[in-house]
């Protein structure tokens, strides 16, 4: 019998039948399939995964996240079973130009992301005397024009080098005048959406979005531990130092305890009359969602951005930066998400000696008004001046006011700023010293030998607290470190 039907005549009921079973029987064997996969992974020894989920709306998205890594060696030749591996990513947008003055700060994409990496491993769970839970994995988000000069670069420092472009074309974006604007915004223009692809990266719980200039000097469990488990069930802050002193969970109706990001604010670019203040682009932690990248990217697209009303017209800036990462992270969690994004203290988290009130300050004596005031009246009077701040007390610090550490400025006057600034550089010299002499198998010295210092690291300026590494004051006076062509 034959079957088949003829041209221009419906197929039988019987080939109908059968057409619909072997597709049911296709359907059936792929979900069968992906059940027993799925039940496969999360049984396996040596992975626990943790769920991600982001809030859009009433929809929660989940995936697996963060596969925890388990039994490996530490620096004391022990072993570790880490919480999670946290991702850590930096942003590339631009190779330095010939003088090192502009792009990722010049000797910062070398010997900045180096050090940087550096902190990152003795505050994690690889150096057993830090304490901390949780494990780390490099990220480099690197635009195309910049590929170049960070991939041979960041790659035998230990970095994932990912090359993504702007997440939405600058011809694609429908607001004409953020499409004609954002190209001279801020540091990078249309460039610092890079840093946007950090939501991307969902194989972790957790990733830490740094600039190249900063440094950690403490273990950010607390935080981590918030974002992976929730806040804690007794209502208190769980060891982290909130803004102002409010509490880590928000009251916002219809908010939920679930926190998505940990961010600073740049009270710096602050000024009467600014509806919203714009975060701090060197620091932010978040929780990484597909989900949430796609809302961004189409936050973009549409281009809502008013000359004197920032975005949707809502205050979120004009500001330097505005346009880009420093205002579109504020209206994502304060009005779009409200009560899932957490201001922390920029005292203790990226921390910048920053002068908190709006005139000079003369012979450590203060004036003016609190800048962090400006949007709440009733701290107006009470802000902390984070150039006071104890060194043991802070977490991580940015290099901005104080300038970078391989411009081996001294900063050794007797004002309360260049004090900090001058523990923060000796830090960095510090970390650099312990990543030559555990990793590059550079020899340790007598900081008090002058000659032994100079004979062995090549520098003699103030040895004891640039430890070698600086001939003379200024930029043109650092000796780079010298990185093989492989270092894990």
């Amino acid at each position: 019998m034959n079957i088949r039907s003829r041209r221009g005549t419906k197929p039988s009921q019987s080939r109908r039948s059968l057409v619909v079973l072997l597709q049911c029987f296709i359907l059936t064997t792929l979900a069968i399939l992906a059940v027993g996969y799925y039940l496969f992974y999360k049984s396996s020894p040596g992975n626990t995964v943790l769920t991600e989920g982001f809030r859009h709306g009433n929809i929660r998205v989940s995936g697996i996240a963060g596969s925890v890594r388990r039994h490996h060696a530490n620096d004391s030749g022990g072993t570790y079973d880490s919480k999670a591996t946290i991702g850590y990513a930096i942003t590339v947008s631009g190779c330095p130009k010939d003088d090192g003055s502009r792009g990722d700060f010049g000797a910062g994409i070398t010997d900045g992301a180096a050090v940087l990496k550096h902190s990152i491993h003795m505050n994690s769970i690889r150096n057993a005397e830090s304490g901390s839970k949780y494990d780390y994995k490099m990220y480099a988000l690197v635009h195309p024009e910049a590929e170049h000069c960070a991939r041979p670069t960041l790659e035998p420092l230990g970095y994932e080098v990912l090359v993504r472009n702007v997440p939405v074309r600058l011809q694609d974006i429908r607001g004409d005048y953020l499409r004609e604007k954002v190209p001279k915004n801020g540091c990078c223009g249309e460039k610092e959406f890079v840093k946007l692809h950090a939501y991307t990266l969902v194989d972790h719980p957790a990733i830490v979005h740094l600039d190249l200039d900063t440094l950690v000097l403490k273990p950010m469990d607390n935080l981590f531990n918030v974002m992976i488990d929730g806040p804690p069930p007794d209502g208190s802050n769980g060891g982290i130092e909130v803004a102002f002193g409010d509490p880590l969970v928000s009251s916002h109706p219809g908010g939920s305890n679930e926190i998505n990001a940990f961010f600073t604010r740049d009270y710096n670019m602050a000024h009467r009359g600014m509806q919203h203040v714009g975060v701090q682009g060197g620091f932010l932690v978040l929780r990484p969602s597909l989900i949430a990248f796609a809302e961004f990217s189409s936050i973009i697209r549409k281009g809502d951005f008013r000359s004197n009303g920032g975005w949707g017209g809502l205050g979120f800036g004009p500001f330097y930066g505005s346009m880009t990462f420093q205002g579109i992270i504020p209206y994502f969690y304060d009005h779009l998400h409200p009560g899932t994004g957490v201001e922390l203290n920029h005292c203790v988290y990226n921390n910048m000696a920053d002068n908190p009130r709006d005139k000079p300050t003369k012979n450590d004596v203060v004036s003016g008004s609190c800048r962090d005031g400006y949007n709440r009246p009733d701290k107006n009077d009470q802000c902390e001046d984070c150039r006071s701040r104890p060194i043991e007390d802070v977490v991580t610090t940015h290099f901005t006011l104080c300038q970078k550490p391989w411009e081996c400025l001294a900063q050794d006057g007797d004002r309360i700023q260049e004090r900090l600034c001058r523990k923060f550089h000796a830090e960095w010299y510090r970390i650099r010293e312990n990543l030559e002499t555990t990793t590059l198998g550079q020899k340790q010295v007598d900081l008090t030998n002058q000659n032994e210092v100079e004979q062995e690291r090549g520098g003699k300026y103030q040895p004891q607290h640039f430890r070698g590494y600086c001939k003379s004051s200024g930029k043109k006076g650092y000796i780079a470190m010298k990185v093989p062509s492989s270092t894990s």
